[in-house]
């Protein structure tokens, strides 16, 4: 087996949009006016944002429907993804993912973000051109830890999954790529909070650890 493929996840390994989502949902709250707790906020850590407001209108009795509210939501988000000058690309991964497409490594995005995510991190970051495929989550049927998203990337790469690799920062992500069978290196973001690495093939802090020379001995 060689590494032909290598498929991406995006929130934690590309970008951390969290702080963004977090500031988007208390701006929220606050238009609301409802006092949400760091303990309630944190609870709806990977629920989806229909879920969030479906929650806390049956909570505080709010008259806005969730849909209405995840628009207030979703307008302050792209505010703060157009706007916020703490966010970037997390240190590193563009050195790799450049590294990767010129020595031929099929490179494809496997994320569990919306496709409107997607394409704005690759638009604002000039991503699009190493990349052959995006494969957004929202779209399919299962989601992470069910392993269809990393079997999708393998079959849209056009390679077996023994020749492909996941980058992923999540127990969930880290857990669908082993059930696909793909090989797992885990990144450790400084981000990355109470996730387990178990599963994972290898596990690094840095993309440099992930360069060519430093897999040959696993592919």
């Amino acid at each position: 087996m060689s590494l032909k493929a290598v498929l991406f996840d995006m929130d934690g390994v590309i970008v951390d949009t969290e702080p963004l989502h977090r500031k988007a949902y208390f701006t929220t709250f606050d238009e609301l006016e409802i006092a949400v707790s760091e303990e309630l906020y944190s609870s709806f850590t990977g629920a989806s944002t229909k879920r969030v407001f479906e929650t806390l209108i049956e909570k505080y009795g709010l008259s806005h429907t969730h849909e209405a509210a995840s628009v207030i939501k979703r307008a302050h988000f792209k505010n703060y993804f157009d706007n916020d000058e703490d966010f970037d690309l997390i240190p590193g991964v563009k050195d790799v993912i450049k590294h990767y497409h010129e020595n031929g490594i099929k490179l494809i995005l496997a994320s569990s973000a919306t496709m409107t995510t997607i394409n704005m991190v690759f638009e604002k970051f000039d991503l699009e051109q190493y990349f052959s495929g995006k494969i957004s989550g929202a779209d399919l049927k299962e989601s992470k830890p069910h392993p269809e998203v990393f079997l999708l990337a393998a079959e849209t790469a056009g390679e077996s999954v023994q020749n492909c690799m996941v980058i992923e920062d999540s127990t969930n992500g880290i857990l669908a790529a082993h059930r696909a069978e793909i090989f797992c290196a885990a990144y450790r973001s400084p981000h990355s909070k109470n996730q387990d690495y178990t599963l994972a093939d290898i596990v690094v802090s840095d993309f440099e650890e992930l360069e060519l020379d430093k897999l040959s001995k696993y592919f």
